[in-house]
C-alpha cells in the first residue's frame, strides 16, 4: 500500500453491481462523456469492475479509464473486457526496486518485477488496442530520479505526475488518519525540478497541489461527491439520493482549472466497425 495515498479505506461499505448502473446512468444523463475507475485497487474485484466497464462503454456511450497499479491485471480479464476500456493508467512511482519498497508498493528485490511487469501491463494494452497511461506522484523519496530511460522504454500516450498531496483525515497523520505522508511531502521547487530534469519527455503533464486538489470530480463508494477544497475530503450527497446537479454542487469543484489543466483531451481509443 503506498505510504502517500490520499483515498484510503475508510469502511468496508462496497456498491452493489445494480446501484452502480443506476449511478453511471444517472451520470450519463447529467452529460457524463468519460468515467475512470480508480481506487485503492480497482482490480482486486475484477468481476465488478469488468461488467462497470462494460456497461459504461457499452450502454452509456462513455470513455472508459482505469487507474491500477498493475500487479493484478490478467491477459483474461483484458481478453474479456479490454474491448470496453479506452484508458488504461498505471501507477510507476519509481523504476528502483529500494525506493518502491520505501513507498509502499512491494519489497526490494534483487531484480526489479515492478518495470517488468509494466512492461507486461504495457504489452497487454498494445494487443487490447488500449490507450496506455503513467501516473507518477512526486515525493521526498523519487523527486531526484531520473526516470527518462524507462519511460521512453514505455511509452505512454500520456505522462501525468502529481506533487504529493496531503489531505486532512486520509494522509496527514492524524488520530484518524489511515496514512502520513507528511514526510513523503516535496516543495513546489523540487516538484519543479523533477519535471524539467524530464522536460523531454513529450507526454508529460505536471500538476501540483494547485492544480491537482479542486480540479478532479471524486466520486466515493457510495456515489457521493468529495469536496476536496479545504484540504481534506467532504463527502457530498449520494446521486442515488439527490440526483447529479445537487451533489455537483457540493463538490468544491474548480471547473475553471480542469480546463487550464487540459482536462479535455482524446480520450478515446480507435474502435474496430466490430468493436
Amino acid at each position: 500500500k503506498c505510504k502517500f495515498c490520499f483515498h484510503t479505506q475508510k469502511n468496508t461499505h462496497k456498491l452493489g453491481l445494480g446501484k452502480a448502473k443506476l449511478g453511471l446512468q444517472l451520470l450519463q444523463h447529467s452529460g457524463t462523456e468519460k468515467i475512470n475507475f480508480a481506487g485503492g485497487e480497482p482490480f482486486l474485484n475484477p468481476e465488478l469492475l469488468g461488467e462497470l466497464c462494460k456497461y459504461a462503454r457499452q450502454d452509456c456511450g462513455m470513455a472508459v479509464s482505469i487507474i491500477s497499479n498493475g500487479s493484478l491485471i490478467k491477459p483474461d480479464w483484458m481478453k474479456r473486457y479490454g474491448e470496453y476500456v479506452d484508458i488504461l493508467g498505471v501507477s510507476v512511482d519509481s523504476f528502483d526496486p529500494a525506493t518502491n519498497a520505501a513507498i509502499g508498493r512491494g519489497g526490494d528485490t534483487d531484480k526489479n518485477q515492478h518495470v517488468n511487469r509494466m512492461l507486461k501491463v504495457r504489452e497487454l494494452c498494445s494487443n487490447q488496442g488500449i490507450l496506455f497511461k503513467m501516473n507518477t506522484v512526486v515525493c521526498s523519496l523519487n523527486h531526484d530520479e531520473d526516470m527518462n530511460e524507462h519511460v521512453s522504454r514505455l511509452e505512454p500516450y500520456r505522462w501525468k505526475a502529481f506533487q504529493c498531496l496531503i489531505l486532512k483525515g486520509e494522509n496527514a497523520g492524524g488520530p484518524n488518519d489511515i496514512n502520513d505522508a507528511r514526510k513523503l511531502q516535496v516543495s513546489k521547487g523540487q516538484f519543479d525540478a523533477f519535471i524539467d530534469s524530464h522536460s523531454g519527455q513529450s507526454m508529460l503533464i505536471p500538476e501540483p497541489n494547485t492544480v491537482m486538489q479542486n480540479s478532479y470530480l471524486l466520486l466515493d463508494e457510495e456515489l457521493r461527491f468529495l469536496d476536496c477544497s479545504e484540504n481534506g475530503k467532504v463527502p457530498s450527497q449520494s446521486i442515488l439520493k439527490v440526483g447529479v446537479e445537487q451533489a455537483l454542487s457540493q463538490a468544491g469543484f474548480d471547473d475553471l482549472m480542469f480546463h487550464k489543466r487540459g482536462g479535455i483531451y482524446a480520450w478515446t481509443r480507435e474502435r474496430s466497425i466490430s468493436n
